[in-house]
């Protein structure tokens, strides 16, 4: 990674109404990286990417990509971006190297070598027609016709979305390759895994809302313990434990339990207060993190 920023976005907003949407989206991806957006279903992952490729306008708000406006240049980004939607188009009666060879004649490459190698790469048959193709097949097209133009910019909108795991591996080590090649791989997901094991860098989106982003070392630091404390006799007030950076506090009799970020020295000072029959801590896990942060947003 070189620290150039190739994509910025800036207070992006696209309002559909009734709290649908993406909301004031701040963020900038570097050259030479793998970002993720993670967040679940509906998040807003896909309104952001549908913004960047222009396939909808925003409410407010501009990105930038290659220092050009994403609205007023998106012909040229077009040619130099390259895009698997979250829904591929059908394309009935015909092939998909039909297909594949077609999209390589209205960008004006005469050389398809790039359809075959990938289709190696990704094990699909192009002598099939698309309407044939199960899900992961046709996955495999969006694949190839996103990479083969060779573009300066992925942007995979859930791209192993019905691909076995063996062709998830290779599906990684082309996005590595790709990479170090000093191009730049945008990507979104709603498993963690799947960009924990593969992004540089992540933004959290949860209802339309980019809630963190950083590095998985960054979200790793956060020290997040799971906190179940029984009492004897009357336990704190949630507002008490609230005040001592508390959260998710749940309060059940003599049965306390709560999340706690860092360190956790005020809150044990407040129980010191009490008599306490039984005290237990655990960190969270990275994808217990994710969770958390979606949320509480």
């Amino acid at each position: 990674m070189t620290g150039e920023e190739v994509i910025v976005c800036a207070a992006l907003t696209k309002d559909y109404g009734s709290h649908n949407g993406l909301f004031d989206c701040t963020l900038d991806v570097n050259k030479g990286e793998i970002f993720g957006l993670i967040g679940p279903n509906g998040a807003g992952k896909s309104t952001l990417i549908k913004l960047l490729m222009d396939l909808i306008k925003p409410t407010s708000g501009i990105a930038k990509i290659l220092g050009l406006d994403s609205q007023h240049d998106s012909l040229h980004l077009k040619r130099v971006i390259g895009y698997l939607p979250g829904e591929l188009m059908q394309f009935p009666g015909v092939t998909a190297g039909y297909i594949l060879k077609l999209l390589m004649n209205m960008r004006g490459i005469s050389d398809k070598s790039a359809i075959y190698e990938l289709s190696e790469r990704l094990q699909l048959d192009l002598s099939r027609k698309f309407q044939d193709l199960s899900h992961g097949n046709k996955q495999k097209v969006g694949l190839v016709q996103a990479f083969m133009h060779r573009p300066k910019i992925l942007i995979l909108d859930e791209p192993t979305l019905g691909l076995d795991p063996f062709i998830q591996r290779e599906l990684k080590n082309m996005m590595e390759e790709y990479v170090s090649q000093g191009n730049t791989v945008v990507l979104s997901s709603h498993v963690l895994s799947e960009v924990e094991s593969i992004c540089n860098r992540i933004a959290l989106i949860n209802v339309g809302r980019i809630v963190r982003v950083g590095t998985l070392e960054e979200l790793r630091s956060t020290r997040i313990h799971k906190v179940t404390v029984v009492v004897k006799g009357e336990a704190p007030q949630r507002g008490e434990l609230e005040a001592k950076r508390a959260e998710n506090v749940a309060i059940d009799g003599p049965l306390v339990s709560f999340q706690i970020r860092g360190t956790f020295d005020p809150v044990l000072k407040l129980f010191s207060e009490y008599e306490v029959l039984e005290f237990d801590s655990r960190e969270l896990s990275l994808e217990e993190v994710f969770f958390s942060e979606v949320g509480a947003h």
